[in-house]
């Protein structure tokens, strides 16, 4: 009797799983970077010059080790949301695109606007995890009477309801919805685009998507950071202090080139991530269609 097995190639991974296997990777990866987002967030709230280096022994000195990892279970929430959403909201997208359109992938620019939307659409799933991770990574830089000292990302959401409204969790939404957009535009179209040039030269598998990964990390970095750096001040600014305030007083007091501040650690902690990512996206994707 004939095999009626479905052959690889044809097989696709269910929706369903494309969600899971995106929050997966994203959660994966925050274990390794969560130091470097702190590191990150901390220089974009620091009115002074200092490099990463600098932040980060200071940080180790007064709060110690362990305090790198502050926020962690606000980061794997945010990933666990956000990444999930995004990333299978990209993939369900782009399949859908090619099945439409006789099996022929997206160009760049549809990649990109592809991007935007499942970008902006996540933002809005993720953003109160997000205003939870900036608070909790910033919490160390305050004085001691000032800090919020949440113990955790439940707790950290349950106060914010109870002591500022359920929609200080959407606190600077607008700028994390933009800089989503941007993100996911730069980022996975980037990628995609990258590896499909790289293909022919790299070979395929973990070298292929390192690759891929540290160019569109960069490109990503360059195109994000001064939406990043916005949103993370109005995340973080004091109850009753209005979005346009904030920013105003960011451009007055330290100009223009403060939209790139932390580019070094931001890149760097971008960069391992987009990279750890799309590798376990990957292996998560093979091992499925291997194994099912």
């Amino acid at each position: 009797m004939a095999s009626t097995a479905v052959p690889a190639k044809e097989r696709t991974i269910p929706n369903g799983l494309k969600f899971v296997f995106g929050g997966l990777a994203g959660m994966g990866a925050t274990c390794f970077v969560q130091p470097l987002d702190l590191i990150k967030t901390r220089m974009q709230l620091s009115g002074g010059g200092k490099s990463s280096f600098t932040v980060a022994s200071e940080i180790i000195a007064r709060e110690g080790f362990g305090s790198l990892y502050t926020g962690l279970s606000a980061g794997l929430l945010r990933q666990a949301t956000y990444t999930t959403a995004r990333l299978g909201i990209y993939s369900y997208l782009f399949e859908t695109y090619q099945r439409s359109n006789n099996n022929v992938a997206p160009n760049f620019g549809m990649k990109m606007a592809l991007g935007v939307l499942a970008g902006g659409t996540a933002a809005l799933i993720g953003t109160p995890a997000e205003v939870a991770l900036i608070r909790m990574t910033a919490d160390g830089r305050l004085p001691v009477e000032q800090r919020r000292n949440y113990k955790n990302v439940v707790d950290a959401i349950v106060r914010i309801v109870k002591e500022e409204g359920v929609l200080k969790l959407w606190r600077g939404a607008t700028p994390t919805v933009a800089r989503a957009m941007v993100v996911n535009a730069a980022q996975l179209g980037t990628y995609s685009q990258a590896r499909e040039m790289f293909v022919a030269y790299v070979p395929d598998g973990i070298p292929l998507h390192f690759c891929a990964s540290m160019l569109s990390g960069l490109v990503t970095t360059i195109a994000s950071m001064p939406v990043d750096i916005i949103k993370t001040k109005i995340q973080n600014a004091a109850k009753g202090q209005s979005q346009m305030s904030v920013v105003s007083n960011l451009l007055k007091t330290e100009g223009v080139f403060a939209l790139w501040k932390g580019f070094l650690p931001y890149y760097a902690r971008l960069g391992p991530h987009t990279v750890l990512t799309f590798i376990i996206l990957e292996q998560l994707n093979a091992a499925y269609l291997r194994y099912t």
